[in-house]
């Protein structure tokens, strides 16, 4: 292509030639002399022939090469840019991961993937034209814009040198989402998204605009920590799991696996790894108080990402299960009561707590009551009230979730109910799923049983009242209710424990409007605040070590861990599918950018300047 000029108003310097070219047309003023003869006036008419000016500026190289180094200059002045793109867009947004992933190393002590995102923008910002724009975009579990819509070269290099990756995996349409946002006040027809493509390599985002998708080279072998959770054993003690993965790349390597309480090794043991295995280990810890697990792989050969050699688990003191039912519901806490390690209330002599970990009820009045599993008889949940009613008539079980945890060994098979819950007209299944609702048990008309997870609660309704069925005089009700007792317990980590994942740290139970600073790896600070139920939501853990929340008086630990079979993969897709079966295949190799050639046009200009100058002074010594 042939280069174009992004300051052509300086085109107006080309008539700096004419004062150039008029300077040398001037005659030479001679002084007047008396001579003693004639006989030189031959020689002088001679010489005015020669000094006329169309002869003294064809003969005169010297003004030639100052007339070429001028036009050098003006053409620099006026930006020449060799144009490798087709569009005519002014916009450029460049979408960079900063995922896990992208902290991998080529080899050891080698360059990291983001480095190398960080190169090839690089390259894009120095050869950047006066008319073009660009933002960055950083993504991985969520995407921020780092800054607008630029040409400022030092802004652009100031952000990408304060880019750093987040121990999260990535999330490819979070950053397209963004940069469809961004396209409703600043309008362009392209991007870059530059990463090393470890994501899914298929997304439903429709495009508006052109895709550049430019893939970093892959990284070396890497084996890491992907799953770590602990369970409580009948005798009372922890037994750890630890699940290890490796890369696309991995080679057979070795190393150990590390078990750490309470900052004391615990348990060591070596594995032996090699592509495509992942060995599960196990650790049995004996402790009834709580105790701060950390588990590291020590690798003894090339590791090119460290973030996942690391987990924390926090294991709970030993206590019993906190649950509340009605008197009423004498059926349910005639169940209840033959489950070991269970607190039951309202007790013998009525006493209640502030919250539990679990609340089964027919009364609309406990729904209020704090709990981490509630189970409900009877009651219609206020959003589906327009959707389902409740018809006094016999009814029977269509079907139901076998596999659900919640409905495990419950049969209702022959179970007759007298209340047949029915749904609205033109309400069907669909819609009841959008309020964020599965179906555990379909009866003719409609569900019978539904549950519904939030963050901090996972509640389960059964629409009908199991008193008014034949369900209660069934085996299947005490398992129903033992498993709602299982449910409380890994929510409230009394039986299971998982580690904790970057990103998001799980809430954290605390007084209410209690003031907390959260201090984090990587120079992390957050104050923040606790909510009206005494808890503490939404803090960011972006990197991959010990959170510790100063409330004043105590401080918490907490950590954070990847655990992702995704980034620890280092997979990367070499395609990423869009809807409507649109294709954009990763680009490998250097990137077609915009090139600004003044500098190039300068550097002639110089060179033209030197080679002035060295004839100028050939003269004058020949002379």
């Amino acid at each position: 292509m042939f280069p174009t000029f992004t300051a052509l108003s300086s085109a107006w310097l080309f008539l700096l030639t004419i004062p150039l070219v008029v300077f040398y047309f001037l005659k030479l003023r001679r002084p007047r002399h008396t001579i003693p003869s004639l006989v030189l006036w031959r020689q002088v008419i001679a010489d005015q022939r020669v000094n006329s000016p169309f002869q003294r500026f064809k003969r005169n190289i010297l003004l030639l090469l100052q007339l070429l180094l001028l036009a050098l200059l003006i053409l620099a002045a006026m930006q020449p840019v060799l144009r490798r793109f087709s569009s005519n867009a002014t916009r450029l947004p460049v979408l960079i991961d900063v995922s896990a992933s992208m902290a991998a190393l080529d080899k050891p002590g080698g360059q990291s993937r983001l480095d190398a995102a960080k190169a090839r923008i690089r390259e894009l910002v120095d050869g950047l034209p006066t008319d073009q724009e660009v933002t960055l975009i950083a993504f991985a579990k969520t995407a921020r814009r780092l800054t607008g819509f630029t040409n400022n070269k030092s802004e652009l290099r100031d952000a990408l040198a304060s880019l750093q990756t987040e121990d999260v995996p990535g999330d490819l349409d979070e950053a397209l989402r963004l940069a469809q946002a961004i396209a409703r006040t600043a309008a362009f027809d392209r991007l870059w998204i530059v990463s090393d493509g470890n994501f899914p390599a298929r997304t439903q985002f429709e495009l508006s605009f052109q895709v550049d998708f430019q893939r970093v080279a892959p990284a070396g072998s890497n084996f890491g920590i992907t799953a770590c959770s602990a369970r409580r054993s009948l005798g009372g003690q922890w037994d750890v799991f630890v699940q290890l993965a490796g890369s696309d790349q991995a080679e057979s390597t070795s190393g150990a696996v590390e078990l750490r309480v309470n900052g004391q090794v615990a348990g060591s043991e070596r594995v032996a790894l090699v592509k495509g295995s992942a060995p599960r280990l196990s650790f049995r810890i004996a402790s009834e108080e709580a105790a701060a697990v950390e588990v590291r792989y020590v690798p003894e050969g090339a590791d090119s990402l460290a973030s996942d050699n690391t987990a924390w688990l926090q294991l709970p003191a030993a206590r019993p299960l906190s649950a509340y039912v009605p008197e009423a519901l004498a059926s349910t806490r005639h169940a209840m009561s033959a489950i070991d390690g269970v607190e039951l209330y309202p007790g013998v002599a009525g006493e209640k707590l502030t919250g539990y970990d679990l609340v089964i009820t027919d009364q609309e009045a406990d729904l209020a009551i704090p709990a981490r599993v509630l189970g409900t008889f009877g009651i219609l949940p206020e959003d589906l009230k327009e959707l389902v009613s409740v018809e006094k008539e016999t009814a029977h079980a269509i079907d139901w979730r076998r596999d659900h945890p919640l409905l495990q060994h419950v049969s209702f098979e022959d179970v007759v109910f007298n209340e047949s819950p029915k749904n609205a007209a033109n309400v069907n299944e669909t819609r009841i799923r959008e309020l964020g609702y599965e179906m555990l048990a379909d009866g003719p008309h409609g569900p019978l049983i539904v549950d519904k997870t939030e963050a901090d609660q996972l509640r389960m309704h059964l629409l009908f009242h199991p008193d008014h069925s034949t369900l209660v005089y069934r085996v299947g009700f005490p398992v129903l209710v033992s498993n709602l007792v299982q449910a409380a317990l890994r929510r409230a980590q009394l039986s299971e424990v998982v580690a904790a994942s970057t990103g998001v740290l799980p809430p954290i139970p605390m007084a209410v409007g209690q003031s907390v600073r959260i201090e984090g790896p990587g120079q992390f600070v957050r104050n923040d605040t606790t909510g009206s139920d005494g808890r503490l939501t939404g803090v960011p853990a972006p990197k991959v070590g010990e959170y510790l929340i100063h409330d004043g008086a105590a401080t918490v630990r907490l950590g954070a861990s990847l655990l992702s079979s995704a980034e620890t993969s280092l997979g990367g897709v070499d395609q990423i599918e869009f809807a409507e079966q649109l294709k954009v295949t990763a680009g490998t190799g250097a990137p077609r950018v915009d090139r600004s050639l003044w500098w190039s046009v300068a550097l002639a200009a110089l060179a033209m300047l030197v080679v002035e100058w060295w004839w100028f002074n050939r003269r004058a010594i020949q002379a």
